[in-house]
């Protein structure tokens, strides 16, 4: 953890190194990665069963991958009322906000030509649930909700269970959000059979949703074979605070990132030296008896830099070159600053907006684009489970008036067949 003040000659090479920091790891396990979706793609089930028995100790018979309706319905029991009501009210916002989302076809007339564009959603979507170091029914309502607005026909969602028991609030979630299809297989194996397809899981058309260093390989190596959200890396958060930030606030914002994972990723840039310091004090205040504290505290001792800088101006700078995943502006006026915002995946502003309510229950998506990918990536929407196909209708009349146009394009470009096409219509 270290304090900088942008005079100290430090300061420039850490804000560089934050802003290099790359989400395209994985070259340490890519042979392993290929090795297993090689296997699935020529085994199928065969390799999915014996890799989960090797990573996750259980051994599956065929039968037993598929979750069956009867589980879903034991899961509702094993969670409280106000659980459900909890998951169906962020349900519900997801769901609301997503609606907005949507894109129809249109066309046009022009003169006598129609032209246009097709919206069609995909037919197939795989949804990757980690099953690690923690529960995420949140990712299952933001990755599966946007596919059934955007009216994909079939759902797919894998998640591993190492103790052969899967997560009665995965289940839960995943009922509410309108999963189609459950099945107890994680690691690369399941997006292995998601992406080439096995006698059990029928391939789908995208994979979305976050995982592991191998998981996340595994996605880019099937990137083509099969279509992906994005490379998440590990969470990242940026706090631009003023000088009447409360300490309290920004420090417990801070943390609420760092709890994801140790690689987890969280900076603060403000204008004042004494507020830095108060949230440096905070954190080691509030980190005790945090649940995951070895977690949050293992975070901020690798990751942790706060930025002091002149101006708002130059902190404003500052957010856009390091492009993070969640940015939050705790300053008395955030909307004077929205237009000056670059690159962020999703923007918290004002001083009650907390990560956890972006997290949970605003509405918008919290799959976003991690490692400084948001300089050219956006949030997971109901754009991508849907696919654009262009319309182009031309009468005789129309093609008459474009005939030598082509004509002359298609000799530019040396393909007499090309021409021909068009002058055939007129032969």
């Amino acid at each position: 953890m270290k304090i900088l003040i942008s005079t100290d000659r430090a300061f420039a090479k850490t804000l560089q190194k934050i802003v290099n920091r790359s989400q395209s790891q994985g070259a340490s396990v890519e042979k392993n990665v290929r090795t297993i979706l090689k296997a699935v793609e020529r085994e199928g089930d065969r390799a999915v069963l014996r890799y989960t028995k090797k990573f996750d100790r259980l051994a599956l018979k065929l039968n037993q991958v598929p979750v069956t309706s009867q589980e879903i319905k034991d899961a509702y029991y094993h969670i409280r009322k106000d659980e459900g009501d909890a998951l169906r009210y962020a349900a519900e916002r997801v769901r609301q906000f997503h609606e907005r989302q949507r894109t129809k076809t249109w066309m046009y007339r022009e003169q006598t030509a129609t032209l246009g564009q097709m919206v069609t959603p995909l037919d197939a979507v795989g949804v990757y649930v980690p099953g690690g170091k923690a529960v995420y029914p949140s990712s299952v309502l933001m990755c599966a909700i946007p596919a059934k607005v955007a009216g994909v026909r079939r759902i797919v969602m894998c998640t591993p269970t190492p103790k052969g028991e899967i997560n009665p609030y995965l289940l839960v979630a995943a009922d509410i959000a309108g999963v189609d299809e459950i099945y107890r297989v994680g690691g690369v194996q399941a997006i292995a059979a998601m992406a080439f397809g096995t006698q059990t899981i029928a391939r789908v058309d995208k994979i979305v949703g976050p995982g592991n260093i191998y998981v996340a390989t595994a996605k880019r190596l099937l990137y083509g074979t099969v279509g992906i959200d994005m490379i998440a890396g590990p969470s990242e958060l940026l706090v631009v605070a003023d000088n009447d930030a409360k300490p309290e606030h920004v420090a417990a914002d801070l943390l609420c990132e760092a709890e994801h994972d140790e690689d987890a990723q969280v900076y603060l840039v403000t204008t004042s030296v004494s507020l830095a310091k108060e949230v440096l004090r905070s954190i080691h205040v509030q980190l005790k008896g945090l649940q995951r504290e070895k977690i949050a505290a293992k975070s901020i001792a690798r990751h942790f830099a706060a930025f002091v800088v002149p101006t708002m101006e130059v902190a404003i700078d500052v957010a856009n070159e390091i492009a993070p995943e969640h940015l939050t502006l705790s300053v008395e006026r955030p909307f004077d600053y929205l237009e000056q915002i670059r690159h962020a995946g999703a923007l918290f502003l004002g001083r009650y907006t907390p990560p956890a309510v972006a997290d949970y229950v605003a509405g918008p998506n919290h799959v976003l684009p991690t490692g400084a990918t948001a300089r050219f990536f956006s949030p997971l929407s109901v754009n991508d489970y849907v696919k654009v196909s262009n319309i182009v209708h031309y009468t005789k009349e129309e093609l008459t008036k474009a005939r030598d146009h082509i004509v002359r394009l298609a000799k530019i470009e040396g393909f007499d067949a090309h021409a021909k096409s068009a002058q055939s219509r007129f032969s």
